[in-house]
């Protein structure tokens, strides 16, 4: 398995965007990464390549020339080469600014001051400048962006984004897809811009379809062997899509996501990413997240730019076979809203009463979940089926108070204190379970971490859980009992919620066990 994935940005907070009205895109803290995504059932015979390998051409730099070239480097422009971008605003100013992230929840104000061309900075690993393509024999690739309501600025910045960092040889089209947008400037006047652009499509639903069928509407008209979605505020390095398309020139099973970079959502800058290579997950509620590289994949890694093995993908950029999407079932069109088509495409398992599905599977032999846990994502703790003991777990004397955890760094999640935070009934660093080997387990994120006491300390520091129930430690033991105390039975105290405890934050301390409501806690799945 060669060759390094490519590099592609998003903004680094939530936003609207592509996806929807109200909807957001959790783009904060992503870190690079490539994927490989398993296949289920047999491949379809390879048809992507567009003419036999041929020797290196003497004129690479040639074959490299995107559609169009960048205008000349403005040193002094704003936002040039990633730098970030503060602005003295009148107070008249900075309202029209705090309406435009209000709107686009992306700083749309100074975006529209910003460059549709800008350069970024290259941050690649020296052995990726190593890599030769053959160019004749890669195949072409249609990428599809689809939109609604989106700023002018940042959609368009990712259109040229595309055409100035993609070799013309390799970019078929790009098709934008509008899922029936009502603001005017995606009307007449985005149609008259797009129509001066050489291989831009414009093509627009007839009734508003959500991201899934908008893309399917994209693909579907597609006239390249490979498909590449993009969300519709990114902005791509140099040399970002040969990688995608080359490894899908050696496997047409493989999909493909590029390394994901962050862009600052207020200030455009250019963050880069948070270093090594994450791979996708998930936790119960199906919700995607971001987990280190296991120990046996970073292993069957020989070189950094061979690829990572990945059990989901990030769904917003990746880049398939259009036969191969086509074989799989494509997405599934009952979906309304975006958040789940990437997990559901990524292991292939519907819910609900689709009878279509079911015969899709049958045909793909797709093997049943157990499978996927067992020999595509091991490291995933597959939680215990005690209702009441799971979700948010929240303190009777502080109403609204909840343990939270959230480490700093994202390679690093142990080590730090657990504190308390308003509940916000969303999970993730909200989410804790209590095991029946007496365990506060916070499986959000891999590898998984328990609650623990530092000798000599009153906190509560997540530490790795064991992966034998048999050898928990004892400071990692709490009994939950039936009056609600969290009893720590090594240091014979209870964990009590207490305001200003850590840094300023309320947390969990252990104390000497009373009848107060402030050690009493419950688990409430939802908010």
């Amino acid at each position: 398995m060669a060759g390094r994935l490519g590099r592609g940005m998003c903004w680094g907070k939530r936003g609207r965007g592509c996806r929807g009205e109200g909807a957001l895109l959790a783009l904060g803290l992503l870190a690079a990464l490539g994927f490989l995504v398993w296949r289920h059932g047999p491949p379809p015979r390879h048809a992507a390549r567009r003419a036999p390998p041929q020797p290196p051409s003497p004129d690479s730099e040639l074959l490299r020339r995107p559609v169009y070239a960048k205008p000349a480097l403005d040193p002094g422009a704003l936002g040039e080469l990633g730098r970030a971008v503060r602005l003295e605003l009148s107070p008249a100013e900075k309202r029209r600014q705090e309406e435009s992230i209000r709107r686009h929840q992306i700083n749309i104000y100074l975006s529209d001051r910003i460059s549709l061309h800008r350069r970024l900075p290259e941050r690649w690993h020296p052995l990726c400048r190593e890599k030769k393509y053959d160019y004749y024999s890669l195949p072409k690739t249609s990428v599809v962006i689809a939109f609604y309501n989106e700023a002018w600025s940042t959609l368009l910045r990712t259109v040229h984004s595309v055409l100035e960092t993609s070799p013309d040889i390799l970019l078929e089209e790009i098709i934008l897809v509008d899922d029936y947008s009502d603001k005017e400037h995606l009307k007449e006047t985005l149609e008259n811009y797009v129509a001066g652009l050489r291989k831009v499509r414009l093509i627009r639903a007839n009734k508003r379809e959500g991201l899934v069928r908008a893309r399917l509407l994209g693909a579907s008209v597609a006239k390249g062997d490979i498909l590449t979605f993009l969300d519709c505020h990114c902005e791509c390095h140099e040399g970002w899509l040969e990688p995608l398309l080359a490894r899908i020139a050696e496997e047409e099973t493989a999909v493909v996501c590029p390394v994901i970079d962050v862009i600052d959502w207020n200030t455009f800058e250019y963050l880069g990413n948070a270093g090594e290579p994450q791979i996708g997950g998930f936790d119960w509620r199906l919700v995607f997240t971001w987990h280190s590289t296991p120990e046996r994949e970073q292993k069957r890694r020989k070189s950094k730019t061979d690829v990572i093995r990945s059990p989901t993908m990030a769904g917003g950029l990746f880049s398939v076979s259009k036969k191969y999407f086509d074989y799989l079932g494509s997405y599934d069109t009952g979906m309304e809203v975006w958040g789940g088509e990437n997990l559901e495409f990524s292991f292939r398992e519907p819910y609900g009463d689709v009878t279509e599905r079911r015969l899709l599977r049958e045909k793909l032999k797709c093997k049943d979940f157990k499978w996927f846990l067992e020999n595509v994502y091991p490291e995933l703790h597959v939680p215990e089926d005690r209702p009441g003991f799971f979700g948010m777990l929240k303190n009777r004397g502080m109403e609204n108070f909840c343990f939270d955890y959230n480490p700093t760094n994202e390679h690093q999640v142990t080590g730090q204190r657990v504190i308390l935070y308003p509940c916000h009934g969303m999970g993730q660093n909200q989410f804790f379970e209590y095991t029946s080997h007496n365990e506060i387990r916070y499986n959000t994120r891999q590898p998984e971490v328990c609650a623990a006491v530092d000798s000599g300390t009153d906190y509560l520091t997540m530490y790795l859980c064991q992966e034998n129930a048999q050898s928990v430690p004892e400071n990692q033991k709490f009994i939950f009992r039936e009056d609600g105390t969290l009893f720590h039975p090594q240091t014979q105290k209870c964990i009590q919620a207490e305001g200003n405890a850590y840094n300023g934050n309320p947390a969990p301390l252990l104390r000497p066990c009373t009848n107060s409501d402030y050690q009493k806690w419950f688990f409430k799945e939802r908010s």
